[in-house]
This record gives C-alpha cells, structure tokens and sequence, in this order.
C-alpha cells in the first residue's frame, strides 16, 4: 500500500525566517524582487491593473530587443518618422516627417529622452498592419504569454488612454526579463545623457533619479501623467545582491524619488542570503518496499539559498514529503522526493530529493515474508471492517 509520508524538520542553525518590519510607502502600488533568489520582498496592490504612464515603453522595448534578436531589426536599420509619430505631444525625441532614424538612437530616444514619437516610429515599424494600434494588439498577446495577465495595451508609450494599464507585478515581471534576457542591450537604460542632433539640449537627461545617487542603480524607467502620478522601474546592484523594484502612484518627481532610494536601502539593508541547505545534503531516510535495504537517504538535489531578515532569528520550517514506502530497485541520484521550505513572509520554496545510493530487490525469502506480511494486514483490516 502506498502512502504520502511527511516529515517536518527544523533545519540547521536556528536560521532567520520572521519578516522583517513591513515597509511603509506613500506609493499607490509597490513590488521589489530580489533578482538572485526570486523572492518578492515587497507587495502592495501589486496586481491592480492602473495606468502605468511611460513605463510601459518599457514593453515596447522588450518587442524591439526580440526583434534585434531575431534578426527583423538591427541597431543600424533606419526607419521613417510618420505623422502620427511626430504629432505626439508630451515627452519628445523631437523627430519630424523628414526623418530616418537609426534603432540604435530611436532606443535611447526612447530610454533617456521617454520619447513618445521615438516608441511610436518603432511600434508601427513592428506593427503586423502598420499602425500603433496593430502593435498594442500585439503588445497585449505578448505580454500574456509572458505571465502578464494584468496588462492591456492601447499604444505603445503609455500615452493617457482609458483602458491601457499594467500592473506593478507585471512591470517587474517585465524589468526582470529585460535584465536576465537582453544583456547585451541593458546597458542603454544606464545612460544618463544622449543629445540627439542637439535638437532640445535642456532635454538631453535621464529622468531616473537614481542614477546619479551611488547606489548602484543601473535602469530602468520613469513614467508620469496626470492620472498615473510620479512612477519608476528600477534596479540597482550592490554587494553582488541585485534588487529591482516598482512603485507608482507618488504625487510628485521628488516624492519619486525619495520612496525609490528608500525602497532600494530597505532592500539591500534589511535582507541577507542565508544557505538553508546545500546541495548533496541528506535531509532524511525514506522506507523501500521489497529492498534489500530497509531505507534509503534522500538528499537535496541542488543548493537552496534564501533571503531572508537579516536580524530575527527563528527556525526555518521544513517538510520532506514522498510517496512511499519506494518500490525497489532504486538508483543513485534518482528523484523519490521533495523538501518543502517555509519561512514566514515568503513564497514556500521546492527542493527535489534524490537517493544517495542504489537499493537492489531483495531476494526471494524476504520478498516472501513481506507478501505475507501484506496479505495478513489484508484480511487483518478487512476483518476490523466487517467487526465493526
């Protein structure tokens, strides 16, 4: 008969699991992520869709980086400016009708200068039909298959529109794509001045504040409307720790600002990796069915490392659970398990368990003796039945 066993351990070293002290923030909606182990430190409103202003030229971005990929575009293909392009108000590259633009510039017109006619040019140079609209249909199917089900595109800029919305949970699904998947371009959201044709000088800067601050942020994007309020994609390394993070809805560029450098030095101050367990480490001993061993240990298929509060010492829970008793015969290394990690204020994380060694059948005398064994407590439990 086969059974699902659970066995809970308290795992080594009274390591850190309590939470630490909630972050409070003026922002609507907030979401940070620690890029190394995944683990969301912060969640405020996170999958309310809102209307996320010029960070959603982030998307714009990521469909340009796929198409640099696949070869439909390269940094020195030059494309046409539109009316429709150039007659876009707000944030400017100041592009006009006579125009022909390289990505490459269009890119940084997008990232430094928040461009609204330089994401337009590359929407409708993407577009299946053409047009903005085409593309923000296309946007929208995109970003659902990459897990962002809280996001709806009706252009390609953010530009005020009733119905063009993101959530923070899908702005940071998306920031942590363009970082892990387009190295080789992420560097543009880090620079900080790009003069196009000397066009507009006073309109030359990066509007992320932070990246003049020291403390290791490299991107992403600010967004601002009416509507939105004062909004920021961002990331920043220090220590070989990467954090990034989003918040929207602050009432104004300073207030921006001042929640984004609080947000990052709460991430970075309050949270340290901690090894839960290392990988090849036995966690427990399964029961074999028909073995010529009774048991055999299960161990930890990969490392686990987690951040978790760096100053409150509690014991991380943990649960090995496997169908058993395992039939033999096992091999080394093979999959019969998995360790269950829970530390409060955190996402549960999985752990596959491997045998540390080969379980041969066990011969026919003893093979013998469990078959009686198991055909006693057959009709030993079928008689308790009809007992009672």
């Amino acid at each position: 008969m086969i059974a699902r066993f659970r066995l809970v351990l308290a795992l080594l070293c009274s390591l850190l699991a309590l939470p630490a002290a909630a972050f409070e923030t003026d922002a609507t909606a907030a979401y940070v992520i620690d890029h190394n182990t995944g683990q969301v430190l912060l969640d405020i409103n996170a999958d309310v869709p809102l209307p996320p202003a010029s960070m959603s030229k982030l998307m714009t971005l990521n469909m340009v980086f796929e198409a640099l990929e696949d070869g439909r575009l390269t940094l020195d293909t030059v494309l046409p400016v539109s009316q429709h392009a150039m007659d876009y108000g707000g944030s400017t590259m100041f592009l006009n009708t006579r125009d022909r633009v390289r990505v490459e510039d269009l890119i940084l017109g997008v990232i430094v200068l928040s461009g609204n006619d330089a994401t337009a040019v590359l929407a409708e140079a993407l577009s299946p039909d053409g047009t903005e609209d085409g593309f923000a249909d296309l946007m929208t199917a995109r970003a659902q298959q990459l897990g962002m089900t809280h996001s709806t595109f009706r252009n390609s800029n953010g530009w005020p529109v009733p119905g063009h919305v993101m959530s923070v949970h899908d702005l940071g699904i998306l920031a942590e794509r363009l970082i892990t998947e387009f190295p080789q371009y992420y560097h543009y959201f880090g620079v900080e001045e790009f003069p196009f044709d000397d066009r507009a000088p006073d309109n030359r800067h990066n509007r992320n504040p932070l990246l003049g601050m020291g403390i290791g942020a490299d991107g992403l994007k600010t967004g601002h409307t009416e509507e939105a309020g004062y909004g920021l994609v961002g990331s920043a390394v220090q220590g070989g720790r990467r954090v990034t993070f989003v918040i929207s809805g602050l009432d104004s560029a300073a207030a921006r600002a001042r929640e984004a450098e609080r947000i990052a030095n709460w991430a970075f101050r309050q949270f340290a990796e901690q090894e839960v367990v290392a990988q090849g480490t036995e966690v427990a001993q399964a029961e074999v069915f028909l073995g010529d061993s009774a048991t055999v240990g299960m161990a930890a298929a990969e490392g686990v490392t987690m951040l978790l509060p760096a100053l409150l010492d509690s014991n991380i829970e943990a649960e090995v659970v496997y169908q058993g008793p395992i039939q033999a015969p096992i091999v080394a290394g093979q999959e019969i398990g998995e360790l269950v990690i829970r530390a409060e204020g955190f996402d549960e994380r999985r752990v596959p368990l491997v045998a540390t060694g080969d379980v041969g059948t066990a011969g026919l005398v003893p093979r013998l003796r469990t078959a009686a064994g198991v055909v006693l407590q057959m009709i030993l439990g079928n008689g308790d039945q009809l007992a009672g």
